[in-house]
């Protein structure tokens, strides 16, 4: 979708070339940072621990995993920082929320405790920026690239496209920035409609 909005078409990548490419200019963003828009409701992590145990049900355990990722977020938040650049997220949140993002919110709560800014675009907020097409997810690194994030009809990570022009990774990095703006803190979104949410239930494939 992206693509089709760019003054170029990007470059389609698979997934070990995307894998690849991201790693090799992700720590060179630099001071205009690396901002996210994450749009889908639901996504699959297979191999994360915390998201087996959710799959499976164990949402206690699930739960525990996530903690247990603090130090290693600690230490990975405090590298970014001193390598001159921060963590800019937008997490768009549907009414009513999927189990997947009641589970994905939790770990992004852990996230903003350890340093990255993270904020939540719902309701009117989304819609506001699709009147004509469905958001994609993007990723923006500094200036210098950004990529359209793909997945399959599973939600399994897929590849991307990268884009070079200035003029895309402008106009994209601006757009996240003001959704940013215009969106809610994590942690209040967490407090106000997560924190209390009972465990989700699970059908395990």
């Amino acid at each position: 979708m992206l693509s089709s909005q760019a003054h170029d078409p990007g470059q389609r990548l698979g997934l070990d070339d995307y894998s690849e490419d991201f790693g090799r200019h992700f720590w060179g963003s630099g001071s205009e940072g690396f901002w996210k828009l994450e749009r889908q409701q639901s996504f699959q992590e297979p191999g994360v621990e915390s998201w087996e145990a959710f799959r499976k049900g164990r949402w206690d355990e699930a739960l525990a995993l996530i903690e247990e990722q603090r130090g290693h977020y600690e230490d990975y938040l405090r590298r970014i920082a001193g390598s001159g650049f921060a963590l800019h997220r937008v997490r768009c949140v549907e009414e009513p929320i999927a189990p997947y993002l009641q589970w994905e919110l939790h770990l992004l709560n852990l996230k903003a405790q350890c340093g990255e800014d993270t904020r939540v675009l719902s309701g009117d907020g989304i819609l506001r920026y699709e009147a004509q097409h469905p958001l994609p997810e993007v990723v923006v690194l500094g200036s210098s690239v950004m990529y359209e994030v793909l997945y399959d009809h599973d939600g399994k990570l897929a590849g991307g496209i990268r884009f070079d022009d200035p003029r895309d990774i402008s106009r994209w990095r601006k757009t996240i920035q003001e959704m940013h703006r215009a969106a809610e803190p994590l942690d209040d979104f967490f407090t106000r409609r997560i924190a209390q949410l009972p465990p989700p239930t699970v059908t395990e494939e």
